[in-house]
């Protein structure tokens, strides 16, 4: 993905009772497929005097309140109780995992109205933040805030991005620090591979799904304590003394959680209606699973250019994938 022409910041948006089913394998926070939905969405619903093009999103999470019960260590949805049906019986429960969530969307656009100047770009951006208050995003509701809290004093704004790579990087800082405190979540399909060659070396058996369940996942290995070795060095008597080996949670390089980015085809494409109950008639159909990832959570401040933070879509019809990307470059 090219870098954006503008930037679209819509902050501290209260999302009430968003999906937290993410995936048939993961739960927490909703996919990005969601946010990105939401962008279409909202780039249906834009009146025509708006001439604005989205191309990206990117979500900082400021707050996450999952709607769940815990007795030690088995956490339980809290669900509904549905009313009973016409026959006066119990109506089954259907299974849904909420979240409140409090995010900031940042979109990347396009379009006549970003080349206005400080005052139109404003109005539009209040504008754009008044459509979208009254959507629905990743299934939740978008909420004012609570009686007695404090809302943002932070505005949406659709910032021009500078030609000149200098500026550029400073209206970029401004940005990131407004952005604090939170959490931007970002594509690492490079850990994914950096793990299955490892797993290979042991293993030349190893598949993907091996390596994404081995990076899901809690590693106890048996490996000598650091405080130890650290005193041990600095002793006298460091060459006879052996540092003592410990059950030690394996280190990743972060906060990395599995993450569903996009869709796999399991059939070809069948001609608009010839299959019975689809949700759309005019459009063809394919049958697909999910396909999954890693994702990393970093703070905005470690986020070096806006297309580290923004997610887009992709195709390939004939290898039959519709997955996300993200242009994430860790620092080096």
């Amino acid at each position: 993905m090219s870098e954006p022409e503008a930037l679209l910041v819509l902050p501290h948006l209260r999302l009430q009772n968003a999906n937290a089913i993410s995936s048939p394998m993961t739960w927490g926070f909703p996919a990005m497929s969601a946010f990105v939905g939401a962008m279409q969405a909202l780039g249906r619903k834009l009146p025509e005097h708006l001439e604005l093009v989205f191309t990206g999103v990117g979500v900082i999470c400021h707050g996450f309140d999952a709607q769940t019960t815990q007795d030690g260590f088995t956490k339980s949805f809290l669900l509904t109780r549905n009313p009973v049906g016409k026959d006066g019986g119990t109506a089954a429960i259907v299974e849904e995992g909420r979240v409140h969530l409090d995010v900031t969307l940042v979109l990347a656009v396009e379009g006549e109205a970003c080349d206005g100047d400080e005052q139109s770009r404003a109005a539009t951006a209040a504008e754009v933040f008044r459509i979208v208050s009254g959507m629905r995003i990743a299934g939740g509701s978008v909420m004012p805030a609570l009686p007695g809290q404090r809302a943002s004093r932070q505005r949406p704004q659709l910032i021009t991005l500078s030609e000149h790579a200098e500026d550029r990087d400073k209206q970029f800082q401004r940005l990131r620090r407004g952005w604090l405190p939170g959490f931007a979540l970002v594509g690492r399909d490079d850990l994914l591979a950096q793990r299955l060659a490892e797993l290979r070396q042991e293993n030349p058996n190893a598949t993907e799904l091996d390596a994404w369940l081995d990076c899901s996942r809690l590693t106890m290995h048996y490996a000598p304590e650091e405080a130890a070795s650290k005193r041990n060095k600095n002793s006298d008597d460091s060459e006879k003394a052996s540092p003592p080996f410990a059950w030690q949670v394996r280190k990743s390089p972060g906060w990395v959680v599995p993450i569903p980015v996009g869709y796999g085809a399991l059939s070809p494409c069948y001609e608009p209606g010839s299959v019975t109950n689809a949700r759309d008639s005019t459009t063809p159909f394919r049958f697909v699973e999910s396909l999954y990832s890693l994702g990393q959570w970093i703070s905005p401040h470690r986020l070096n250019r806006p297309g580290d933070l923004l997610w887009y879509p992709t195709s390939d019809l004939e290898a039959g994938l519709y997955r996300l990307l993200n242009d994430y470059q860790p620092f080096r």
